[in-house]
């Protein structure tokens, strides 16, 4: 028994969290639990909801949700992969799960979330730079198949003439993020020097217009020295590869027709008549406004406008909101269950990981 003690202790001493994991991890846990809190109305109206739909359809709908969110995890192996590192599928689901679920709790339009992933690159001497460009890249990938769904949906709503100003708006904000991304690796790819003229140019006018409310500049040219040097270290793995870069297109394409499988999988679960245009429609306008709102998740808001494109799509109004109200169940708070326990898991594995003493920063 004696010889057993001290073994165990230093197991649960590899286990216990660094000080500053504790904090970040209950900085998380707070940010989460005020989500919760901030969505608890909808919450109690998705568990009233889903008491009326059929039971096997909503779990072939969640069996959908987490093929998409294993599909998500192989897409991200094939980014990993282009610019020359190698991860398991296993490690990349629980990655890519925890960083949905901190871009559920921080909205950032699909940046917060890329801190999970440098944050084990680094425990796992991986090039924090390349990991850098394929959060750029899954962004890019993400928001181009997104737009090209959201202009199927728009053939639809503009046939019924009830295409609005604001979804022209939320549509044309998701094209400016595609362009400014891919301007970023685009002069990372030709020109140190352009990617750096480009970010200070930046930089400036963004200090510019938030000067008089914050009395500083919130941008340094420092950090966006060292900036510029990580993107294009890491841009510099892409070269050559330009045939590579169709199979990530692919994956972010699958992951669209999976989550309209999820909303088709609801409409079949309350046995609501559909086409293909009411469904394309219905998820663009419900995906497009859950990227751009500044809520988590687009609360408050994809709930309100999802039922009123689905009612302008001839969807009686009652079925449109228990629809919304279950879609939003499976593929937002499931995918928030799992991200949550991911992250958790990772800050545990991520704190007992001694990087190897040559990091693959070439």
């Amino acid at each position: 028994m004696q010889d057993m003690e001290p073994s165990m202790t230093e197991t649960s001493e590899k286990k216990s969290l660094p000080p500053m994991r504790k904090v970040i991890l209950g900085v998380v846990i707070a940010m989460a639990v005020a989500f919760v809190v901030f969505s608890i109305t909808e919450i109690q109206s998705v568990l009233e909801a889903v008491r009326s739909g059929n039971l096997a359809f909503l779990l072939l709908a969640m069996a959908l949700e987490v093929a998409c969110l294993i599909n998500n995890s192989a897409n991200y192996r094939t980014l990993y992969r282009l610019v020359g590192l190698e991860e398991s599928l296993r490690q990349l689901f629980m990655m890519s799960t925890a960083s949905t679920f901190i871009n559920m709790i921080a909205p950032s339009g699909g940046i917060g979330g890329m801190a999970v992933f440098i944050d084990s690159a680094r425990k796992r001497g991986y090039s924090s730079a390349k990991v850098m460009v394929v959060g750029i890249l899954y962004v890019i990938y993400e928001y181009i198949s997104l737009l090209l769904v959201v202009a199927l949906g728009f053939i639809a709503l503009i046939r019924r003439h009830d295409l609005t100003t604001g979804q022209i708006i939320a549509a044309v904000i998701l094209f400016l993020f595609v362009v400014v991304f891919s301007l970023v690796l685009y002069f990372g790819y030709r020109s140190t020097e352009k990617l750096g003229e480009f970010l200070f140019n930046a930089a400036g006018w963004i200090n510019r217009r938030l000067h008089p409310i914050f009395h500083r500049d919130l941008i340094h040219a420092e950090g966006a020295h060292t900036l510029v040097r990580d993107i294009a270290e890491g841009v510099q793995a892409l070269q050559g590869k330009r045939k590579e870069l169709i199979a990530p297109l692919l994956y972010a394409l699958a992951n669209k027709a999976l989550l309209i499988g999820v909303l088709t999988t609801v409409f079949l679960s309350l046995k609501v008549p559909f086409s293909t245009g009411t469904i394309v429609a219905g998820y663009s306008i419900a995906q497009l406004f859950f990227y751009i709102m500044p809520t988590p998740a687009g609360v408050g808001f994809v709930e309100g406008i999802f039922p009123i494109t689905l009612n302008a799509l001839l969807v009686p109004f009652a079925q449109a909101v228990l629809i919304t109200l279950i879609y939003r169940g499976i593929t937002v708070w499931l995918s928030f269950i799992i991200g949550f326990l991911s992250f958790q898991r990772l800050q545990r594995e991520n704190a007992t990981t001694t990087p190897p003493p040559l990091a693959q920063e070439d």
